[in-house]
């Protein structure tokens, strides 16, 4: 009886195991936006462009406590072992030519003190606090563009995949046919109008085909975790597809002729920094400019021969206001190197905005005129699909008639292969053409 019960225990230990695995497994079933949402929400790279955007913030407020009033409280203690020692001139007690040492002040020493500073002018904080804004779109900027990157990444696993999902429904068809052919040939075998090469010809291409369609499922598959390692989706989770691709899709708006440059995130992050460039010149000019601090002390300050500091006895104040301008006059030229450095950088900043408006013109052309291509051949190669269906289809009957020979059979089913193989082709490239194209447009 013990040892049942422990392995009835033991049974119902694994049933659970078993269940909280299957808990913990998550299905998603996801379109191409929805897979770009969770990509862009869960992957580490955009997550930390967006903690740079907060980082940004922090150093925004550090920038604006330098215009801020600076308070400090300060407070010392001191206990002369030895009182320091003066030697007096001789003179002042009748002995002259002598010098007399004579200790001043006391043994205990205590000083409690507040100071404040305010920085009324500096050119350089200045430039700072205008500065802040165009910092802080920067960093955003820099996560757009990071979100894009992983945006366009995403859509083209995802449809290449769904391309492939498409190929492998021919695929099935193909190998739907050549089962039906496999049959009838051995029928017309049994029957004395076929060689049995003629079935083993069959069985072999019937065969090709499922090692074919083997050969793509492990490529899926492979794609499928390629795409979850890219939307930062853990492994153990299943990721349905649920988007289709159509002709009509693609043609659409692709012989729009409309693009901004401004539309890019590329572009709108170069001219952000070109932006901050401008502030850094404007930033060490002004460092020629005189600063002016205001400051403020108060402190109190107790001398006791007995540690009594917080009994009976004075404590002395002294407060103090005041004005400090420190004046540039010679930095050894660094002053001046800086400036001409930050008038390269603007300079170097124009000619990469220059570049990447050549660079977008190029990429959005290209893209056309990729699309245009795989457009027009989808078309032609599903005209050809059509038209090879219909030769295999004819061929078949004639064979089963008796009119055709295997041969004629095997050519023309590598006749539709070759023209499924070109659609799908042509598919693909679309698609790829298609997201590059909205992507140099500054649309995706």
């Amino acid at each position: 009886m013990e040892n049942k019960y422990v392995i009835s225990n033991l049974f119902l230990m694994m049933i659970f195991l078993s269940s909280t695995k299957i808990i913990a497994q998550q299905k998603n079933s996801f379109s191409g936006k929805q897979a770009v949402e969770y990509g862009v929400k869960n992957s580490v790279v955009v997550r930390n462009a967006l903690i740079d955007i907060k980082i940004q913030k922090q150093t925004n407020r550090e920038i604006t406590s330098a215009a801020l009033p600076q308070i400090n409280a300060s407070g010392t203690f001191q206990n002369f072992i030895d009182i320091p020692t003066n030697l007096l001139p001789g003179e002042l007690a009748g002995r002259p030519g002598e010098k007399i040492p004579v200790q001043f002040g006391t043994k205990f020493n205590a000083t409690g003190a507040i100071d404040a500073t305010q920085l009324l002018f500096d050119g350089q904080v200045f430039i700072g606090l205008q500065a802040r804004s165009a910092a802080m779109q920067l960093a955003t900027k820099t996560a757009e563009v990071t979100v894009e990157q992983i945006k366009t990444n995403i859509y083209k696993i995802y449809y290449q995949l769904v391309v492939g999902k498409q190929q492998l429904t021919s695929i099935d068809a193909n190998i739907t046919r050549f089962n039906k052919l496999l049959n009838d040939t051995k029928e017309i075998f049994k029957q004395g109008f076929a060689e049995k090469l003629d079935v083993d010809k069959v069985q072999v291409a019937l065969n090709n085909l499922n090692t074919e369609k083997i050969k793509i499922e492990n490529q899926l598959d492979a794609g499928n975790a390629g795409l979850k390692f890219l939307m930062n989706m853990p492994q153990k989770d299943t990721l349905l597809l649920t988007d289709t691709i159509g002709e009509d899709q693609l043609k659409e708006n692709i012989l729009d002729e409309k693009y901004e440059y401004k539309n890019r995130k590329e572009f709108q992050l170069l001219t952000v920094a070109s932006k901050l460039n401008e502030f850094n010149l404007r930033r060490y000019k002004l460092s020629r400019i005189p600063t002016l601090v205001a400051f403020a002390s108060y402190q109190k300050n107790a001398q006791r021969t007995t540690f009594d500091l917080f009994n009976r006895g004075d404590w002395f104040a002294t407060s103090l206001i005041g004005l400090k301008v420190s004046t540039p006059i010679f930095d050894g030229n660094a002053r001046r190197a800086k400036i001409e450095k930050a008038k390269l950088e603007i300079e170097k900043t124009k000619n990469t905005i220059e570049q990447l408006e050549h660079n977008i013109d190029f990429d959005v052309n290209a893209a056309r005129i990729k699309m245009k291509s795989a457009i027009a051949t989808i078309d032609n190669q599903k005209q050809n699909v059509a038209l090879a269906e219909k030769v295999y289809n004819t061929t078949k009957k004639k064979f089963e008639a008796g009119l055709g020979s295997n041969q004629e059979i095997y050519t023309a089913q590598t006749e539709l292969k070759v023209a499924q193989n070109n659609y799908y082709s042509a598919l693909y490239d679309a698609v790829i053409a298609k997201i590059d194209y909205l992507k140099a447009a500054g649309r995706l």
